[in-house]
């Protein structure tokens, strides 16, 4: 026979949420950074046109 689960405390669902949302800060993070050094032209590992400035 199936049983209700026991209810997950406020503490741990909070610890869970704060996980899952500093992932998705850190892929942000990560993703911004190369663009950042795209506009600014300090980029290393990237290369194109430099005269296209907007």
């Amino acid at each position: 026979m199936a049983l209700p689960k026991k209810r997950t405390s406020i503490s741990k669902k909070r610890i869970r949420k704060n996980i899952w949302k500093s992932k998705g800060r850190r892929a942000a993070l990560k993703a911004f950074s190369p663009a950042k050094s795209l506009s600014t032209g300090n980029s290393k590992s990237f290369w194109g046109d430099k005269s296209n400035k907007y």
